[in-house]
């Protein structure tokens, strides 16, 4: 079980690094602070401390807005994995509305997002045929 000092650690380097994804996003869309946030709908100040190493997370809301705004991957903007934005010809980094709107909702997404390959294909097919 990791202590609370690497617990510590790791939160800081998650959000120093999302602080910088979150501000390259930003430059490289050649928006300022503000811009951003009014797209975003918060206040200049939530931007100011995302961008901060030692500032606030961003909600999941507000992580899809800022790549739907700046056409970045959302995965890329939270994790750092993947490509910064998508190709031309691949899936949308972000669909918006398309997460959990409950708590069945978020269940049956953890419960397919635990599977691999032909058990996800399965449990998809099964979803289609109940949902006719």
């Amino acid at each position: 079980m990791p202590s609370q000092f690497h617990i510590y650690q790791w939160r800081k380097t998650a959000m120093s690094a999302m602080s910088s994804r979150i501000r390259k996003c930003r430059a490289v869309c050649a928006l300022s602070q503000s811009e951003l946030a009014r797209r975003v709908g918060v206040n200049r100040s939530a931007v100011t401390q995302w961008e901060q190493l030692a500032g606030t997370l961003p909600s999941v809301e507000h992580l899809i807005q800022i790549a739907v705004v700046t056409g970045s991957s959302f995965e890329w903007i939270a994790t750092g994995r993947g490509p910064f934005r998508s190709g031309a010809d691949a899936e949308p980094a972000v669909i918006t509305g398309d997460y959990a709107l409950d708590a069945l909702e978020s269940s049956a997404l953890t419960y397919l997002r635990s599977m691999i390959g032909l058990k996800k294909r399965i449990a998809i097919q099964v979803l289609e045929v109940l949902a006719r």
